[in-house]
């Protein structure tokens, strides 16, 4: 399947990137078991059933209950602790190593590989790193842990630099870094606007402390200032009470969506209004306490351990570390249609990033080399799904 060069040109268009933990214990561990080989798709049973959160009416259409996941082949494998994940203009792929620190791009039909080099002043550790990737009008994002804190920082790429990154330049810096809970989820929104997942780095004061950048879902412009509109005036705080965000996307009516790690008992899949309380460390899961939003599903700490989600087909699929699985959550306007099913269930193990490629196209990076998988011959890789 090999196709000609690509040409690669300054880029004029956003790129939208819905990419993306850690669960009981407060790490992302599961048991050490190897990943079977079998590429086809399979559905296990539902997750635990969660009564829906309110949200706004929509005209979207009701996702039918039952889903399907077709595994057409691997785009690439022998990757390092892959983490983010971005598609370019041209369709290829941008991944980065958490602890190799680097980003490769990926030929979007081959796999052919072909590095970029190490970010400078990534300090990888415990959950920490080079994390999440996003890309807009020649810049590429990125998420990463530094000496002192967790950042966003862009690097100039394409036109007459080629292959090569620029200089990282900050975009935002001060967010809480730690062993664990480190967020690193950054997407661009609907609005052109930048979004990111944090986390609380296992301070769970922080996540209710507006005055910081840690457990919250944060929006801000592309150079890093307050978003016009933002909900709390001068602040780059959307949403709080977040106890671990690695994944977030947008459905089709540009309600924003967000995955986060509970920390014995549920994780949890949110609807995210801004200036909204999600409750940590008050509430975990649906806890209906006055004044916390209840998320539209929940699951068992060992069945999730949810990163990255992407929205495809009228469903938001995520992403499972421990649980080793591809939830598909069916939606109707901002409430589910029907229960989250389980796909894939332990067939290719820890599952990181999940990126919606078009249609009912989703890329699927596995994470069975990030320090508590057990690797088998090619991990990790970069799987093709098709979904519906």
């Amino acid at each position: 399947m090999s196709r000609p060069a690509v040409v690669k040109a300054l880029w004029g268009a956003a790129v939208l990137v819905l990419v993306a933990g850690c669960s009981s214990g407060g790490t992302e561990d599961r048991p050490g078991t190897p990943p079977p080989t079998s590429a086809s798709a399979s559905a296990s049973a539902s997750a635990s059933a969660s009564a829906t959160s309110p949200g706004s009416p929509s005209g979207s259409a009701t996702a039918p209950a039952g889903g399907r996941v077709t595994v057409t082949g691997t785009l690439t494998e022998g990757l390092k602790s892959p983490w983010g994940l971005a598609e370019l203009p041209d369709g290829d792929l941008l991944v980065s190593s958490r602890d190799e620190r680097t980003i490769t791009r990926v030929d979007g039909r081959t796999g052919a590989k072909t590095s970029l080099g190490e970010v400078p002043g990534v300090v990888p550790g415990g959950e920490g790193g080079l994390m999440g990737l996003a890309v807009r009008d020649g810049w590429v994002y990125a998420y990463l842990t530094a000496e002192s804190d967790n950042r966003i920082v862009r690097m100039r790429y394409g036109g007459g630099d080629g292959d090569r990154l620029g200089a990282p330049q900050p975009v935002l810096t001060g967010i809480p870094k730690g062993v664990v809970h480190d967020g690193g989820r950054i997407a661009f929104g609907p609005d052109r606007m930048l979004y990111a997942g944090t986390g609380e780095t296992g301070r769970t004061g922080l996540a209710q402390d507006r005055e910081s950048l840690g457990g919250k879902i944060l929006r801000m412009t592309p150079e890093g200032k307050p978003a016009p509109g933002n909900p709390f005036p001068g602040s780059v705080v959307y949403s709080y009470g977040h106890r671990n965000v690695q994944g977030i996307a947008w459905d089709d009516e540009g309600r924003l969506w967000a995955a986060e790690f509970g920390q014995n008992t549920w994780d949890e899949l949110n609807l995210v209004e801004p200036g909204k309380n999600y409750g940590w460390p008050e509430a975990e899961g649906q806890a209906g306490k006055a004044g916390f939003v209840d998320p539209v599903a929940q699951w068992p700490t060992s069945e999730a351990s949810p990163s990255g989600i992407a929205y495809a087909r009228g469903a938001i699929w995520m992403a499972g570390l421990r649980g080793e699985r591809l939830w598909r959550v069916p939606l109707s306007g901002a409430e589910r249609s029907g229960d989250p099913e389980a796909f894939l269930s332990e067939e290719y193990g820890r599952l990181r990033t999940v990126l919606a490629g078009g249609g009912g196209r989703l890329w699927l990076v596995t994470s069975e080399t990030d320090g508590r998988g057990t690797p088998g011959p090619g991990d990790d890789r970069i799987l093709r799904l098709e979904v519906s």
